[in-house]
């Protein structure tokens, strides 16, 4: 942790001058706060006095150095200079890139440098400070705890700025940064949630009762386990959803946000759930069949839920029906499975298939095994790119539901030419417990069908197939070098296992990829597993970066600086058009003075045509699509990490981001967000949103093909 600068300027620093009675308390307030946190970050760091620590020369300043900065992680004194040179520098429009470079880089002691910028003239920059000084406090963690005086010392000045704040785009950042601080005790919580409350109740715009309801939801997710939402935090978030006269101008976000928290708190009301699943907004509509399920309803009478899943079974919106189909099975709704058949039919694809899986536990339905068997063996279209869906789905459904039939039809399965039944062939031998189909499954031409073989081969066979897994962790492909490596974690078989696991993690580090990272980590941990010291312990990772001035990733190799002027002027306000195959088109708006670094690789990827061929290998419905992996899955990607840059866009329907499995490790995989996913936020980087074209993605199946990315900047 980088400790403040503490001087004589912070430490007893006079007020100053003279204002109204309760802003000049306000004020009074947020100033003794700085002092504070400087004060409790500095004995937490060892730093006190500062006169001990030599200052660094502040370097002349432009826009392109703090990103520059921010995008190295700021790893030196220098690079720290730079980015608080910025937030001084006169340039509105610096300084605000500068006060977000210091929340992105989670350093909690800069929370210091940030607390002035909430006393900035402009708007915009004090909006910016609140969720820079919410995200650097990220930086604590379970292994790095905060005091809680370091809490209160963030959570003080917030507060009393939000008591004065005349700007309702500032108040609505404040309320979400309250919302989503680090508490440690349930007293800490109570007073956020009193304050946000408070803020509720003076709430006069749509944009005011937007901040309360994200801090809201925040603070209920993040919260419940430290303490319950009050009496009156629940009474304002049912306020938000089912409006009086006197609240009109709630607004979709609003209800959708509040239901979210009322769902997460599980207080959802007979009142709430009728008022929600009759709201013109489909996703309203959505998240009040989330709000049926068992762990919600628990306040709603049993005819109140009846009748809101049975009206969500019929809904308008797709979205709403494959819903409905969720919670009655987790109900164990009597009518789950006539309700799954009948949607088999749906005429929503996504609907259709999702009633398919729900199949699986309908064994005793004679007419739904009837439908499964049908469906599986009806092959004529499985050949076509988009004809294989449901007899996939249908194979794994009939494999549980009467193992039997599902294992008479699983020799058409793992003979396919299309290599996603085969994958699909290989979850659904393991549901019949057919080791045979499966060890010939674990050696396919293709990494994805081996991964889903050897995953499920493992649970039935154990280490008495580990020939087959020391085999495969030296195949190519990142995902079933992983899977492979995990399967022999703890073997008995040391001598056979071992030299494979460290030729294959010798070759990793050699050619120094960071999205190699998972496969690495397993081959480490299968190796400590029985006693064996791994290479990388013993020979340091040089990947093809190294030596170059860059930033560190995840992984301990280094990836190159390329932000540079030309780009970020040539890409100021760029548009993506993305076509899928068979499909159609939809349109981007990429936020490059939001997620610049993000931007730029992601455009320079698509003119290098580097997406073109690839497809969306994952498709969760009322989630997200997500594609551009090389390998077609998680694990394989671009060769270098991508650091985040998660901001202030929220992970809205339509909202574009960056895949990731751990901090800054993005790999130029991309997802689009099917709903809102409001759990996202703050966590994975938003660099553009669906312009046009959202019903082309609302049709995107697993395995479509990006037929092209094309970046339009005029």
């Amino acid at each position: 942790m980088s400790c403040p600068r503490l001087t004589a300027e912070h430490v007893g620093r006079p007020f100053q001058g003279r204002r109204g009675e309760s802003e000049s308390l306000a004020l009074q307030i947020l100033e003794i706060a700085e002092n504070i946190f400087l004060c409790v970050i500095c004995v937490v760091c060892g730093c006190f006095p500062a006169r001990a620590q030599e200052p660094v020369a502040a370097p002349r300043v432009t826009r392109l150095a703090v990103l520059q900065a921010e995008d190295r992680r700021a790893p030196t004194a220098r690079d720290l200079a730079v980015i608080r040179s910025g937030i001084r520098s006169g340039d509105d429009q610096t300084a605000r890139i500068a006060v977000r470079a210091l929340g992105r880089l989670e350093r909690p002691a800069l929370v210091a440098d940030l607390l002035p910028s909430l006393r900035s003239a402009l708007p915009e920059i004090r909006a910016e400070a609140a969720n820079a000084i919410a995200q650097a406090t990220q930086g604590w963690t379970s292994d790095r705890p905060p005091s809680a005086a370091a809490v209160d010392a963030v959570f003080t000045p917030l507060a009393a700025r939000l008591k004065i704040e005349a700007e309702p785009d500032v108040r609505a950042a404040i309320c979400e940064s309250l919302g989503r601080l680090p508490y440690l005790t349930a007293a800490q919580v109570a007073a956020a949630e009193r304050t946000l409350v408070e803020a509720g109740g003076r709430a006069e715009t749509v944009t005011d009762r937007l901040g309360v309801a994200k801090g809201l939801e925040a603070s209920v997710r993040l919260q419940r386990a430290l303490r319950a939402p009050g009496s009156d935090a629940l009474a304002l978030l049912e306020r938000f959803v089912v409006p009086g006269g006197n609240d009109v101008a709630i607004g979709a976000r609003v209800r959708r946000l509040a239901l979210e928290a009322l769902v997460s708190a599980a207080a959802i009301t007979t009142n709430v759930l009728g008022a929600a699943a009759h709201d013109p907004d489909p996703q309203v509509r959505r998240i009040a069949m989330r709000a049926a399920a068992p762990q919600a309803a628990l306040a709603a009478s049993p005819d109140a839920i009846h009748a809101a899943l049975a009206f969500g079974r019929v809904d308008d919106s797709p979205i709403v029906r494959l819903e409905a189909l969720r919670v009655l099975r987790l109900r164990a709704d009597a009518d789950a499975c006539a309700a799954a058949l009948a949607a088999s039919a749906d005429r929503n694809i996504h609907v259709a298939l999702f009633a398919l899986d729900e199949l699986a536990p309908c064994g005793a339905s004679a007419d739904a095994v009837a439908a499964l068997e049908k469906t599986v063996t009806d092959l004529s279209d499985a050949a076509s790119p988009r004809g294989w869906h449901r007899a996939a789905h249908a194979l794994v459904a009939l494999a549980a539901a009467a193992p039997d039939r599902g294992s008479a039809a699983l020799p058409q399965f793992t003979g396919s030419r299309v290599w996603q039944l085969r994958m699909y062939a290989a979850r659904a031998a393991a549901l019949v417990g057919d080791r045979a189909s499966l060890e010939r499954l674990a050696k396919d031409e293709d990494d994805n069908v081996c991964e889903a073989a050897v995953e499920e081969l493992h649970k039935i066979a154990g280490h008495d197939a580990d020939a087959i897994y020391a085999a495969d962790v030296g195949r190519k492909g990142n995902q079933i070098i992983r899977a492979s490596a995990l399967a022999l974690a703890d073997t008995p078989n040391r001598d056979a296992a071992v030299p494979p696991l460290e030729a294959a993690l010798q070759r990793l580090i050699a050619e120094g990829r960071d999205n190699s990272h998972d496969a690495r980590a397993a081959i480490e941990k299968a190796l400590a597993s029985v006693g064996a010291d791994p290479p990388s312990r013993r020979t340091r990772a040089r990947g093809p970066a190294s030596g170059s001035e860059g930033s560190a990733s995840a992984n301990g190799s280094t990836a190159s600086n390329d932000l540079n002027a030309d780009d970020l002027r040539r890409l100021a306000s760029p548009r993506a058009r993305v076509t899928i195959r068979g499909v159609g088109a939809f349109e981007l708006a990429l936020f490059t003075s939001q997620a610049p670094a993000t931007v730029l690789r992601f455009a320079r990827l698509a003119e290098a045509g580097y997406y073109n061929g690839l497809t969306f290998h994952r498709v969760v419905p009322n989630f997200v699509i997500q594609g551009g992996s090389p390998g077609a899955n998680e694990y394989v990607g671009d060769a270098s990490f991508m650091r985040d840059e998660v901001g202030t866009w929220p992970h809205v329907r339509g909202a574009v981001g960056i895949s990731t499995r751990g901090h800054d490790t993005g790999d130029a995989q991309i997802f689009v967000d099917l709903v809102d996913n409001p759990r996202l936020d703050h966590v994975y980087t938003v660099f553009a949103q669906v312009l046009n074209g959202i019903d082309v993605v609302d049709q995107v199946l697993e395995g479509d093909v990006i037929e092209s990315i094309a970046i339009v900047t005029s």
